[in-house]
């Protein structure tokens, strides 16, 4: 049965130049985040390269042990609080991810809101073990007329509370964003200036693949949401310069599938139900100031505003975007459009102003 394992197979995945000229980059690959992590580092020493590789690796771990939904962790603990109709002190960072996080709802018209995790409980899919079971519809219901939702939530410095004891916090379409931003940070801090991070699929880079200034730049993949084959080829290549991140949503990462229809994990909080219009959204951002959260967090609205994808685009100022509707109809932003390599031969791309 398709599952997260699925992600082997990389929403985006890094597509190497030809293993000629300078040395290939260094690569530590791990699982994290429920998914593959790919680092390449470029332009210094092997020892130096491992060494900041696994500064980051320690990173990722330590987010995702303190931010798990479904484990025993500081955002676990918010939730109980939560339910019990408790104020919980919670640590400086992660009070300001929650003020970050409501403000990124906030502005895709909450379509992406971490406030819904009962309802993505209550669909199964905040476990490693995704079964092909639907939930019951008058509890989808009743949680949809509760309205739980990240607003709800309110940060009185380190001290967070609700009036709305549905809410509970989930932080899967955020925090693999977060965990790019933070990589980049302690590789600079490290000495490294050349590299690609791949989060299954979040993907952001530094510099150059063969660590020179003008040198060979980081190409990527955008998987096919529908791929012929195993390890078909992919949608689109595309090269990213310095600082530029992408993510993709897709309706293929976490999902089952009951009487033939497929049900992804990324739920439309208005109906309670997974999206259905879309197979994939790929977002392009520019380098500047959380630019891997962005890449990671506004794909969800994107994805899950269906038909009204260009306007929910605009409105989140995503100039660059690539999206395959249920159709698998592909459709792209002229920004977009731009920078990609059709792999796929007669595929018809429409670009949309």
């Amino acid at each position: 049965m398709p599952s997260v394992h699925r992600l082997l197979t990389l929403l985006a995945v890094v597509w190497l130049l030809a293993a000629c000229g300078p040395p290939a980059p260094w690569r530590q690959e791990s699982y994290v985040f429920g998914t593959r992590v790919e680092l390449l580092i470029s332009g210094v020493p092997e020892a130096q390269a491992r060494a900041a590789g696994s500064r980051v690796l320690q990173e990722f771990d330590r987010l995702h042990r303190t931010y798990h939904a479904w484990q025993p962790s500081e955002l676990s603990a918010l939730n109980a609080a939560i339910a019990a109709g408790r104020t919980q002190e919670v640590t400086a960072e992660f009070a300001a991810y929650i003020r970050e996080a409501q403000a990124v709802a906030a502005a895709g018209d909450h379509l992406f809101d971490p406030g819904i995790g009962r309802l993505i409980a209550l669909w199964g899919f905040q476990t490693d073990d995704i079964q092909p079971r639907l939930p019951d519809a008058a509890a989808v219901k009743a949680l949809v007329a509760q309205q739980p939702s990240i607003a709800d939530l309110r940060v009185d410095g380190n001290r967070v509370s609700s009036h709305n004891p549905s809410v509970a916090l989930d932080f899967g379409g955020y925090l693999k964003g977060v965990a790019l931003d933070r990589a980049v940070a302690s590789l600079k801090q490290d000495g490294v200036a050349n590299a690609l991070i791949n989060i299954g699929g979040n993907v952001m880079a530094l510099g150059t693949r063969d660590g020179k200034a003008g040198g060979a730049a980081w190409r990527v993949g955008i998987q096919h949401p529908r791929p012929q084959g195993v390890g078909g080829a992919p949608l689109a290549t595309l090269e990213l310069r310095d600082g530029e991140a992408i993510g993709t949503s897709g309706d293929y990462h976490r999902y089952f599938e009951v009487g033939g229809r497929r049900y992804c994990h990324l739920l439309d909080p208005r109906t309670g139900f997974p999206a259905a219009d879309t197979q994939a959204v790929t977002l392009l951002i520019a380098p500047g100031p959380s630019a891997g959260m962005r890449s990671d967090a506004l794909s969800k609205p994107i994805f899950i505003a269906g038909r009204e994808w260009r306007a929910m685009a605009r409105k989140l100022g995503v100039d660059a975007v690539l999206r395959v509707g249920a159709d698998g109809t592909a459709s792209a932003t002229p920004a977009m459009q731009a920078r990609l390599k059709i792999e796929v031969p007669d595929l018809k791309l429409e670009v949309v102003p």
